[in-house]
């Protein structure tokens, strides 16, 4: 049976794409499909490495969960990494390319064809149904030369399009009339509907506003999906996740450090599912206040981010926070930033070739030309006592992505035991934790994921200020987000018209 495919592209970035996708992904997966999401290129600091090592966008993971499948390279064979406001790394079916320019990298682009045309091959063999997403805007008019993310792509993959507009932001009706009004005869031709997102109120009072959409744009509108607060991770919502704060009322407060070039800061996302959890995320000029645990994060530059934190004033915080016994984690950079040095001998991120790190951990960090990328399964192995004992022999897996090697000195130890690495055997340290056993640092992101790990942290900072130790309400993070990806994919059914969506599959006209 030939592979049906359908497209989503957006009047503008953060219009809900990433999440609809994944939304579709699931509802195929459920109807009996075999369906898998492709985006030709995405640029985000969030990334996830496959079980072969190879690197790709975490939205594209997330869709793959939606569908069952595992991820794959082929999903997303562009990724487009900033390290600065006018550079990106370029990685291309998962594996590092070069930084290029913004100049450079629209020059290079055209010769990128053939590698996702290949990549959506590779999916057309295995698949029934294919979901494809694009980036931005396809009315972006100065990048229409050599497109291969919107409707270049949908051209390549012969796709039937859905433009997507976000009336949450208003001028939706604007947006998504002026998007049909600047694309080409033939790129008009390949919109088969739109969809309305993220609307709050009556959807009496918006029918008026329709029916004039439809007799403008002379494409029907397909459903108007409600704002809904599911917990997904979403590619789109980060600046929402970054701005706006959700305060549970909880125990514990967990503070994360906004950095620029913040990355992966899906590995946070474990503790919104924690009843007695409230996570903030602290912007330079802000007060960290006095949480529980402090996160320094991953970064895409780690000595640019160290020397935000010090011009921003936060750097005096975190030592005021670590004189006061308070556990300081960090993830990635976040634990390359905790060592004493930090040398980049290479130009691998920085011009800068060396500077002084928080001083936190006896650690020395490097960072080579090559970059480390792998899934690993591992054991906490460090003699802990305080907010950390329990953890000791507990089981963990996540992934890593760095390009630097940390050496430990005599005052720390060794936090993990690798024991698995992309399914070999091994016995590699990774991480370090003081003697205090109050600062604590891995490559492995994911970590927190790792429910009874997390938990138990939790319940040693809840015993030391008097209260009862709590159980998770979930056993898994992986089942709750499965529980979450069907109540989304409930939400899309019950607001949009399936019959016109399988119509645009099959290639109807749909009125």
């Amino acid at each position: 049976m030939k592979t049906r495919k359908m497209m989503l592209q957006g009047t503008a970035s953060s219009v809900g794409k990433s999440l609809l996708t994944a939304a579709f992904c699931r509802i195929f997966r459920q109807d009996g499909y075999r369906v898998a999401p492709f985006k030709s290129q995405n640029m985000a600091l969030n990334s996830f490495i496959t079980k072969e090592g190879l690197e790709m966008g975490r939205a594209q993971v997330v869709q793959a969960e939606a569908a069952g499948v595992e991820p794959s390279v082929w999903m997303n064979p562009v990724l487009l990494k900033p390290t600065t406001d006018q550079k990106c790394q370029v990685i291309v079916k998962g594996k590092v390319y070069k930084n290029m320019s913004a100049v450079e990298y629209h020059q290079f682009k055209s010769r990128l064809a053939d590698v996702v045309k290949e990549s959506f091959q590779k999916l057309e063999e295995a698949y029934d149904v294919i979901v494809l997403e694009g980036a931005g805007s396809p009315a972006e008019i100065n990048l229409r030369e050599n497109d291969i993310v919107n409707m270049g792509m949908a051209e390549m993959a012969d796709a039937p399009v859905i433009l997507i507009g976000d009336i949450d932001r208003g001028g939706v009706f604007a947006s998504l009339a002026g998007t049909m009004m600047l694309l080409t005869e033939e790129e008009r031709k390949r919109v088969k509907g739109v969809i309305i997102n993220k609307f709050r109120g009556d959807v009496e009072i918006l029918k008026p506003g329709i029916r004039m959409l439809e007799d403008i744009i002379k494409i029907p509108v397909l459903g108007i999906i409600p704002y809904c607060d599911v917990q997904i991770e979403d590619e789109d919502s980060l600046a929402e996740r970054f701005r706006y704060q959700k305060c549970k009322g909880g125990q514990i407060e967990v503070a994360v450090l906004y950095i620029p070039h913040v990355s992966n800061f899906t590995d946070f996302n474990v503790f919104e599912t924690q009843e007695d959890v409230n996570l903030r995320y602290v912007r330079g000029g802000e007060s960290i206040g006095n949480p529980d645990i402090l996160i320094i994060p991953g970064s895409k530059n780690t000595i640019e981010d160290l020397i935000y934190l010090r011009e921003k004033g936060l750097e005096e915080q975190i030592l005021r926070l670590h004189r006061q016994g308070k556990l300081i984690v960090g993830i990635c950079g976040g634990y390359q930033m905790l060592g004493k040095t930090i040398r980049d001998p290479y130009g691998t991120e920085s011009s800068i070739e060396e500077i002084n790190g928080l001083g936190l951990l006896d650690v020395e960090t490097v960072f080579e030309v090559e970059k480390t990328t792998t899934q690993v399964e591992a054991v906490v192995t460090a003699p802990l006592s305080g907010i950390l004992s329990g953890i000791e022999g507990m089981k963990i897996s996540g992934y890593e992505i760095h390009m630097g090697k940390t050496f430990l000195g005599e005052e720390c130890f060794p936090l993990n035991e690798i024991r698995n690495r992309l399914g070999e055997r091994t016995q590699l340290q990774d991480g370090a934790v003081n003697e205090a056993g109050n600062v604590m640092g891995t490559y492995i992101h994911g970590i927190f994921d790792n429910i009874p790990f997390t938990r138990m942290i939790l319940n040693n900072i809840r015993r030391q200020k008097g209260l009862d130790a709590l159980q998770s309400k979930i056993d898994s993070f992986g089942a709750f987000k499965e529980r979450e990806y069907d109540r989304l994919a409930c939400i899309v059914r019950e607001n949009i018209d399936m019959e016109k969506i399988y119509g645009i599959l099959n290639g109807e006209e749909v009125c």
